[in-house]
């Protein structure tokens, strides 16, 4: 009788509930809103994340189609799935938009970013920036006496690994477009 009292009792401190939430999960999310090129849709667009209190990790604005006067906003954010739904839903109910496009669950794509990055230094660490630089397949574009500027594309992956290896190296300053991402295939 008291282990059937133990079993009952037990359900929320068993073992078997020890598995997360998986919808309590936060994941990181690419989506590609396609907008009328008109003033003040951005600042609609980025009110709605500020005003809930969601972040965005990257952000790139760009007008594609000029007869269309279309632009494309690419929003990489973080979130639980409920809050993903949440954005897509809010955003599709914004006036000016046309398509609100998760990239992340619509199947593959591809990310890239262009960063660049000042290196100061010299000696064995400015040999080492340029033989990391060769690795990564960055370009320079600026070399003083005292500093490299490095141009790099790639996964925005890529760019933080090589701004990791910098950092130690005399990395000094950063300047990162975003995120310019599109589905693959048809």
């Amino acid at each position: 009788m008291s282990a059937l009292k133990i079993k009952k009792g037990a359900t929320s401190h068993s073992a078997y509930n020890l598995r997360p939430n998986f919808s309590d999960v936060e994941e990181r999310h690419t989506l590609a809103v396609l907008v009328e090129n008109e003033p003040g849709v951005l600042a609609r667009v980025i009110g709605l994340f500020s005003g809930r209190g969601y972040n965005i990790d990257s952000l790139t604005v760009a007008e594609v189609d000029h007869t269309g006067h279309l632009s494309r906003i690419t929003i990489v954010t973080t979130g639980t799935p409920q809050v993903i739904e949440q954005i897509k839903a809010q955003l599709g109910r914004i006036v000016p938009v046309h398509t609100v496009n998760d990239l992340t669950v619509e199947g593959p794509s591809v990310e890239r970013e262009l960063a660049m990055f000042k290196v100061s230094g010299g000696g064995d660490k400015r040999v080492e920036a340029l033989r990391l630089a060769d690795i990564f397949r960055a370009n320079v574009v600026d070399s003083t006496l005292t500093s490299f500027v490095f141009e790099i594309t790639g996964a925005p992956e890529k760019i933080d690994a090589f701004a990791d290896l910098m950092r130690p190296l005399g990395l000094t300053d950063v300047a990162r477009t975003g995120v310019a991402a599109l589905s693959r295939g048809d």
